[in-house]
């Protein structure tokens, strides 16, 4: 089937990228999840599925209306790049997560929403993606290694790749995992609102097979 068919449109859509695949486990279910820029709700319904609790925010969440009666799902309906003031300030998720959003006055909010023993799950495009189609508009496109100064000092990095993927579809991406290091238990801690974090520090080494990756070395994985 060609690689431009509905069908394989459609599976970009609804199937859960494999960055957030590879590190769903570490979010336990009923952990609160910030799905921002959910879009169709591919990961909004990955971690329903999983038992955790979401919210999910997007301008336009009709795709969601399935869900609405959901009792784990909070939907907010609300253009994030439109007034100065973020509207989910002090408030902490277990999990944050974005795919294919950027909107780069909210990188520092999103990493502040990431509450003690959280991760952070973002991937979107990057520079050089311009070869492949849209986004061209570099407002949308990270730097190089934007990503990772984003969590310098704040969190731990997990994983970080920089690279040209061929699958679902031809991308130059920029993916993070990152943790910020709990000062007891996930699962013993209230989301709450003005929680102060504890931060942490990010870290890792290069694998010459990306443009640029950082993993944790195996003895540090928690």
């Amino acid at each position: 089937m060609p690689s431009n068919s509905p069908s394989k449109a459609h599976d970009r859509l609804t199937a859960a990228s494999p960055w957030i695949l590879r590190f769903a486990d570490r979010v336990r279910p009923g952990s609160h999840v910030l799905d921002l820029a959910c879009g169709a709700g591919r990961h909004t319904r990955l971690f329903l599925e999983r038992g955790c609790r979401v919210l999910a925010v997007d301008r336009d969440v009709s795709a969601l209306a399935d869900l609405r009666n959901n009792p784990h799902l909070e939907v907010l309906e609300i253009d994030l790049e439109q007034g100065s003031d973020y509207p989910l300030a002090g408030r902490l998720f277990d999990a944050v997560v974005v795919v294919n959003y950027l909107h780069r006055p909210r990188l520092a909010d999103l990493v502040d929403s990431v509450a003690p023993g959280g991760l952070l799950l973002y991937e979107t495009f990057a520079a050089g993606h311009e070869r492949f189609g849209r986004p061209r508009n570099p407002d949308y496109l990270l730097r190089p290694g934007e990503l990772h100064d984003a969590v310098r000092g704040r969190l731990r990095v997990l994983a970080y790749e920089d690279l040209d993927i061929r699958e679902p579809s031809p991308a130059a991406v920029q993916r993070i995992a990152a943790h910020r290091i709990a000062a007891h238990p996930i699962a013993a801690h209230p989301i709450a609102a003005g929680r102060e974090d504890p931060r942490g520090s990010a870290g890792g080494k290069r694998d010459p097979n990306a443009r640029n990756r950082l993993t944790r070395p195996k003895s540090e994985k928690s």
